[in-house]
């Protein structure tokens, strides 16, 4: 789901200067995806969250995650970047937003584009490929909004948030990735994010292991049977 009303809560106002040098510093408004939306945005190695040299510190089994992207016409999208933020195994954000954070588990992480964060462009065949630890299950309200309960009924199951971009994508989109299992603290029937998604649809949004430690997740953009298609969220 994209929320396409410019008057939206969620958009930044709409500016009416017409000349950029008068424009003030602050977030640019969405536009159509152009087909340079990739200069400046990828960062070799980028694909790997892992800081190989402090193995050590950040919690939470290596493992890999590959991603595709279809459109509508059954076609992969051969330019599409994929965008990963993570907790990590002990379902702590590294983030000074997660109160719970701190210099600990800030280490372990590639620094590239900050601690939890990954961007990898798809290859020749439309797939790319990411190094990163298994997430543990994390805390939240209802809705979703974070609240460090330790009621396992409030937790999120262990999953990956993605964005995906695209040219001809007009916003980007959000979606999840979670790993299959129910174990304590990991149930997805429990999972009330996951709960707001129609059921014929939940399954769309759980990974599939291929093998031990490597998962893939098919991002299909729109397909003509809607039960086909990865739900996206409004962010």
């Amino acid at each position: 789901m994209i929320d396409s009303d410019p008057t939206g809560p969620f958009r930044y106002p709409v500016s009416d200067i017409k000349d950029q040098d008068e424009a003030p510093q602050g977030i640019m408004p969405s536009q159509t995806v152009g087909p340079y939306v990739h200069i400046g945005l990828t960062t070799p190695g980028a694909e790997n969250l892992i800081d190989e040299d402090a193995m050590s510190f950040a919690a939470g089994d290596v493992i890999e995650v590959t991603f595709s992207v279809t459109d509508g016409a059954g076609h992969r999208v051969k330019d599409a970047m994929i965008e990963l933020w993570q907790a990590d195994g002990d379902g702590i954000y590294p983030s000074p937003l997660d109160e719970r954070s701190d210099e600990g588990s800030l280490k372990g992480w590639n620094p590239l584009l900050g601690a939890g964060i990954g961007r990898g462009m798809v290859d020749d065949d439309g797939e790319v490929t990411f190094r990163t630890r298994r997430p543990g299950a994390t805390p939240a309200t209802a809705d979703g909004a974070t609240d460090h309960a330790t009621d396992h009924a409030t937790q999120e199951a262990p999953h990956l948030k993605v964005g995906v971009f695209a040219r001809g994508i007009l916003e980007r989109l959000y979606t999840r990735a979670y790993f299959p299992g129910a174990e304590l603290g990991e149930n997805l029937d429990e999972d009330p994010v996951l709960a707001v998604v129609p059921e014929d649809r939940r399954a769309r949004l759980v990974l599939t292991e291929e093998s031990t430690n490597a998962y893939r997740m098919d991002i299909v953009l729109q397909h003509d049977d809607a039960s086909a298609e990865t739900p996206f969220f409004q962010v």
